[in-house]
């Protein structure tokens, strides 16, 4: 018994917005990525605390981006983003509280 199977592959014209909207997104996150590198590199280590402190901010800048954008967060309900958010803030709070923490007992231990 011979069947004849024949697929038919339909080939749908591009979405100009789509395509639009990832050369967008793909050209808002190099311009955040080359501000962070602009910043690393420029501010003179004397500095190194606001260096951190701007480098870390346009990093959770980039990730809410990202987050928003490819997993479709920012479409999302407000309850949904803050419950994600609120954690997040606390977590962001508990690493500098242990960075700081640790390093006064450096200080504490080493320096003095």
């Amino acid at each position: 018994m011979h069947t004849e199977e024949t697929t038919h592959v339909q080939v749908q014209p591009a979405d100009k917005a789509k395509i639009r909207k990832i050369w967008v997104t793909a050209g808002i996150l190099a311009v955040v990525t080359a501000l962070e590198f602009l910043v690393a590199f420029t501010i003179p280590l004397e500095m190194a605390t606001l260096r951190i402190a701007i480098f870390v901010g346009m990093t959770i800048v980039k990730a809410f981006y990202i987050v928003g954008e490819f997993m479709h967060l920012k479409y999302e309900t407000k309850v949904l983003i803050w419950s994600i958010l609120v954690p997040m803030i606390f977590v962001v709070w508990m690493l500098v509280a242990f960075v700081y923490e640790g390093m006064s007992i450096f200080d504490d231990k080493y320096l003095n």
